[in-house]
């Protein structure tokens, strides 16, 4: 195998496993059930963003769009350095408020309100 056919293999499986992560964050974005989920979902999505850009640098050979993949993970930290000030300034809902066990139920420690007993 040459290094160029190796290079176009690698490529290839860097970019299927950047879409099955993108599906993967995007079913997690969409379906997660408390907003916390979501806020790393769309995380993980300016991740795989990021990843994606990386390996069409690669792919192509044009640098440039390294500057972009930056100047991307920069607002994705920024945005989830913001929801997650969103998220602590909002506190909890009332159902997923953490309440103390009794002595009973000191095996399992600090549970939620709602959870199975």
């Amino acid at each position: 195998m040459t290094p160029e056919a190796f290079l176009d293999l690698a490529i290839r499986v860097s970019l299927g496993l950047v879409c099955l992560a993108f599906f993967v964050a995007f079913v997690r974005l969409v379906r997660g059930p408390t907003l916390a989920d979501r806020v790393l979902a769309l995380d993980m999505l300016v991740t795989v963003g990021i990843g994606f850009i990386a390996v069409i640098t690669v792919s192509t050979g044009y640098g440039q769009y390294l500057d972009v993949a930056i100047g991307l993970g920069l607002v994705g930290f920024l945005a989830t350095v913001a929801f997650s000030r969103y998220i602590l300034a909002r506190g909890p809902r009332p159902e997923q408020r953490y309440v103390t066990p009794r002595p009973d139920q000191a095996e399992t420690g600090v549970r939620l309100e709602g959870e199975p007993k």
